[in-house]
């Protein structure tokens, strides 16, 4: 079943979203497995939607390794196209967040135009802030990054709910930094997305430009 809590969220809320998949792109006929989004406000995770979901397609058994979603978990969930629809619903039209959001936002878009929706959100990518903001870091992997900041782990990794939580306490973490190390009082969304385009020798005067707002 749906893990799915209350709808009811104000308008300064991130959606940060993780799919597993059967491969790496749709274009090239690999379906999602599994969906999460963590709803995150004022720093903290405040409501949740995961499901897996069928799509009438085979798990390999990389997949099944990496992951541990078979194709009986696979055979037994609710159709993509109803997971979809009520991944969106939750998501509400709010702005968007995803570690190496390219491969997300590839999914989202061409799971939820499968439904007949648009799926045209704004995505901030935790992965090329962390490069912005932590460029001391070993590597740009969720995990490391999350070992970095020493941040809780609440499942295992390559599953949604699992790499949607670490990824949304990364957020929360950078948006602390944001506002308490760089002076940016409202770290919020659109912040995310310029600094994101922001060249990395440029970081510095973006971040001043942009303190105390």
């Amino acid at each position: 079943m749906p893990l799915f809590s209350k709808p009811d969220h104000t308008v300064s809320a991130i959606a940060i979203i993780d799919f597993e998949t059967t491969g790496i792109s749709p274009g090239m006929g690999d379906r999602a497995t599994e969906v999460a989004v963590v709803m995150l406000e004022g720093g903290q995770v405040v409501d949740r939607y995961q499901s897996l979901m069928n799509a009438g397609v085979r798990v390999n058994s990389f997949i099944t390794q990496l992951t541990g979603i078979t194709n009986e978990m696979v055979q037994a969930a609710p159709p993509a196209e109803q997971v979809m629809r009520e991944a969106a619903r939750f998501v509400a039209g709010r702005p968007m967040v995803a570690h190496n959001a390219a491969f997300d936002k590839k999914f989202w878009q061409a799971e939820l135009a499968r439904c007949g929706q648009d799926g045209a959100h704004p995505f901030a990518c935790t992965l090329l802030l962390s490069r912005r903001l932590y460029p001391q870091a070993p590597n740009h992997k969720l995990g490391t990054l999350a070992a970095l900041h020493h941040l809780p782990s609440s499942g295992r990794a390559h599953r949604a709910l699992a790499d949607a939580e670490m990824a949304a306490h990364l957020l929360a973490q950078m948006q602390h930094d944001l506002k308490n190390r760089y002076g940016c009082q409202q770290p919020d969304h659109a912040l995310l997305m310029g600094l994101q385009r922001t060249s990395r020798h440029l970081v510095g005067p973006y971040l001043r430009q942009h303190a105390g707002g």
